[in-house]
């Protein structure tokens, strides 16, 4: 049995680049950028309004003026238009483009316009006032957006002004999700009094949605030759292959043999943590394998704790661990790393858990009154209220 860290260490020196693709930009929310962003022109590109109202010469103000006359428009979207008389004024619209002679805008708030002459109503303005300069935000060719990054909402508005219609993100791994088990029927069957539905590949499936990897499922009996047929061929089809049981002491838990007979490289085999011991990870040179214990918490949380940062960095994101402190007085006797259940909320503005009390890595529906798992290190037994440790949020 190796250690959590040293199994998060091998895990993360396994990754896999799954190259990169072109997509729309509109669907690229949640993916991860794969090009640098540069700007392809000043943003704005022009000296722009800032508020509706009139434009000016700010020296006819400071040398006493007050009132113009109306000499045009200049609308949002319209060419630059020009003063020609330096003691009129513009009439200029949010957004448009600062007229041609003026550096100074006025808010209609700020004035009275009767027979087509304006009269300023204010006593103080400053020079360039309401006006957004060209250049300002960002000049051509500035880095907008890291390669790397992971594209929210803020990055499509961006990419849509410079114009990435198309845009370079990592390619999704090619996912199998396959669940083992001769107790397993299906969710709209009927169970006998042995027999449960199948729930953990689904959950998985939820999982990977969560990163926008899509995923086909299969469900094998616990039969060898059929699961050494069916696997041999998924090992050539897939980039990654997750199994949710079949992989601890059990007669017919044969996922570990069959893996060695078609040449998977075990790279560990059990881990020292709680739920989830008898972990299997394994790859041959096209695909890496997950071996997830069938418990319905153990396959939950070992696919957030180790397949999740396995895919970030194979994709080329730095995630920071995240930490609370613990809410009461919690006893872990076993000396084992222990993902323990608990709920999230903010007191005085601090991240704090509280432990959730379930019966085992078989009760599922404990997931519900939960949002995270707190990690909880095995070189002690009592963790004490205050104390501050890693969290794993799902929710």
């Amino acid at each position: 049995m190796i250690s959590v860290k040293e199994a998060k260490k091998i895990i993360l020196n396994s990754t896999q680049n799954f190259r990169v693709e072109e997509i729309p930009f509109i669907k690229s929310v949640d993916r991860i950028l794969k090009e640098n962003i540069l700007a392809d022109r000043d943003f704005p590109p022009f000296n722009r309004v800032s508020m509706d109202g009139i434009a000016i010469d700010f020296t006819s103000f400071k040398n006493g003026q007050r009132s113009f006359k109306i000499e045009g428009i200049q609308g949002a979207g319209s060419e630059q238009i020009s003063l020609n008389n330096p003691e009129n004024c513009i009439e200029v619209m949010t957004g448009a483009v600062l007229p041609n002679n003026t550096n100074t805008v006025i808010r209609y708030e700020d004035v009275t316009i009767e027979s087509g002459i304006v009269t300023i109503n204010i006593d103080e303005i400053k020079d360039a006032q309401n006006v957004h300069p060209k250049g300002k935000d960002r000049k051509i060719g500035d880095l907008l957006i890291k390669k790397n990054t992971k594209i929210s909402a803020s990055e499509v508005g961006v990419l849509a002004t410079v114009g990435k219609s198309l845009v370079k993100v990592a390619k999704q791994p090619k996912v199998m999700i396959v669940s083992t088990g001769d107790e397993l029927v299906g969710v709209d069957e009927i169970p006998l009094e042995h027999q449960i539905r199948r729930s953990n590949v689904f959950t998985l499936v939820s999982l990977l949605e969560r990163l926008h990897i899509p995923s086909e499922t299969a469900h094998i009996t616990d039969d060898k030759p059929i699961l050494k047929q069916k696997i041999e061929r998924y090992l050539q089809e897939y980039d990654v292959l997750l199994f949710s049981g079949a992989v601890s002491k059990g007669k017919f838990d044969f996922l570990p043999e069959v893996f060695d007979e078609l040449g998977v490289e075990k790279l560990f085999h059990k881990i020292t943590q709680r739920p989830g011991k008898p972990f299997f990870y394994g790859k041959t040179s096209r695909c890496n394998v997950f071996g997830f214990p069938g418990n319905p918490i153990s396959t939950f949380v070992n696919c957030l704790a180790y397949f999740y940062p396995w895919y970030y960095k194979s994709v080329g994101v730095e995630v920071e661990e995240e930490t609370a402190i613990l809410s009461e007085d919690f006893v872990f006797k076993p000396s084992l790393t222990y993902f323990l259940q608990v709920k999230l909320s903010y007191k005085f503005g601090h991240l704090v858990a509280t432990p959730i009390t379930g019966n085992g890595s078989g009760d599922l529906a404990s997931l519900v009154n939960a949002d995270a798992f707190i990690q909880l290190p095995n070189d002690k037994n009592e963790f004490k209220s205050g104390e501050v440790f890693p969290i794993i949020r799902y929710r």
